[in-house]
């Protein structure tokens, strides 16, 4: 059921979290234009946002995934844990298929960018308050062109990450304790699950989908 606000309805009572001081002020700023809406908390870090869910009890909460000492997914595990209730709506740079299912299979109830419109990101806090959840059409879109893909193994994930490191063959077997033809063997499999046509391009489609992150 839409929300609508009364006369005597209570705002919604809204958590910030984001490491970036100016995104934290733009977000409060906009909030204090909203008759309906109240601004009880920021955070700084993934630990503060957790902390200050269990202190404050907000409504809902916006949680950015780049976060220090805890990141915003981890972040969300661990608050939903504590609230299998709670309203979370992650709010961020990063539109990949795969970093947007982790974060909604982790209990967001909505994932929008922060490139959304200022009208889109209010209408989002409403439908979340009320109960309802909302994937952002082009992340809802990516997720749907991936949804037959075999996934990466958590070793190819692995593999991809010290690749992405700038580490050869030979370094990413000695680092996971295996032969160099299983390495190559893995970036076969890696190349051909993402569609990719050379290792630099697996880093690019491995980035850009939030399968590894730098």
């Amino acid at each position: 059921m839409p929300y609508s606000m009364t006369s005597d309805t209570p705002p919604i009572r809204i958590l910030s979290a984001d490491d970036h001081p100016l995104l934290r002020s733009g977000i409060a700023a906009l909030i204090a234009t909203q008759t309906d809406m109240e601004l009880v908390g920021e955070a700084a870090t993934g630990k503060e946002a957790v902390q200050l869910h269990r202190d404050l009890d907000p409504d809902v909460t916006l949680m950015d995934l780049q976060m220090p000492d805890m990141s915003g997914l981890d972040a969300i595990i661990a608050i939903r844990s504590e609230d299998p209730s709670a309203g979370i709506i992650v709010l961020t740079t990063y539109s990949g298929d795969v970093l947007a299912q982790r974060a909604l299979k982790a209990g967001a109830q909505a994932y929008v960018l922060k490139s959304l419109a200022r009208a889109e990101i209010l209408n989002t806090i409403r439908v979340v308050y009320a109960g309802e959840r909302q994937v952002q059409a082009d992340v809802a879109a990516e997720i749907a062109k991936h949804t037959a893909d075999v996934p990466l193994t958590i070793r190819e994930i692995e593999v991809l990450k010290l690749i992405a490191s700038g580490y050869a063959n030979k370094t990413i077997s000695a680092h996971l304790d295996i032969n160099e033809e299983t390495t190559k063997s893995h970036i076969r499999n890696i190349l051909a699950k993402l569609g990719a046509r050379d290792r630099t391009h697996a880093v690019s489609l491995g980035l850009k989908r939030g399968i590894i992150s730098l």
